[in-house]
């Protein structure tokens, strides 16, 4: 197939850090703290991924190389699959599977709730990102996935939420978060230069 190579390079990549990740938690060369690092590792990782995801439609269309759509949907499910590890993470590092914690933390922290509902899309997206639900759904397909950009400005909130005091990292995010969302922008998005065009 045309681009097997190019999703299994991302397969790989993506695939690899949760394991290594994991590995140096067990080797405890994530601090004193090795899950809460893990928790933090693996939400930053939905993150970007969700990002890199939002990048394919005006890469391809400033290279004009279908390559980077046809890896997008792999981009998407890795990123639920993230959004989940983080969340399985919390869960037993931080809630340590006490159930009745949870509803103290939900309580304490209302971050919790914008990153379950974040979560929550991505399933929806996940769940319909195959060929048959674009069938079955026509137009409404490309409606319901840009539930994409409602999860980024989710994400941020509940990054922003979590780091508070230290914004550097999480205006870096934002700011490639605004970036993806200017470059939709019809006007924006008519300006945008054609590099593999000719």
């Amino acid at each position: 197939m045309r681009f097997r190579w190019w999703r299994l390079s991302v397969f790989l990549v993506a695939g690899v850090w949760p394991f290594w990740w994991v590995y140096q938690a067990w080797i405890f060369a994530l601090g004193p703290d090795p899950g809460k690092v893990l928790v933090d590792r693996l939400g930053q990782g939905t993150l970007v991924l969700l990002m890199v995801a939002l990048c394919m439609t005006p890469l391809q269309r400033l290279t004009g190389w279908p390559g980077w759509i046809a890896v997008r949907r792999q981009l998407g499910l890795w990123c639920f699959a993230y959004a989940l590890m983080h969340l399985a993470a919390y869960l037993f590092f931080v809630l340590g599977l006490d159930w009745g914690q949870l509803g103290v933390e939900l309580r304490k922290r209302p971050y919790i709730i914008v990153g379950a509902l974040g979560l929550l899309f991505l399933l929806v997206m996940a769940v319909t990102s195959n060929r048959y639900s674009q069938r079955r759904l026509g137009r409404r397909w490309k409606v319901l996935h840009r539930l994409a950009y409602i999860v980024l400005g989710l994400g941020l909130l509940h990054f922003l939420w979590v780091v508070r005091a230290d914004l550097k990292e999480w205006s870096v995010y934002a700011g490639v978060g605004v970036l993806l969302m200017v470059v939709r922008v019809p006007g924006v998005v008519r300006r945008i230069p054609r590099l593999g065009a000719g």
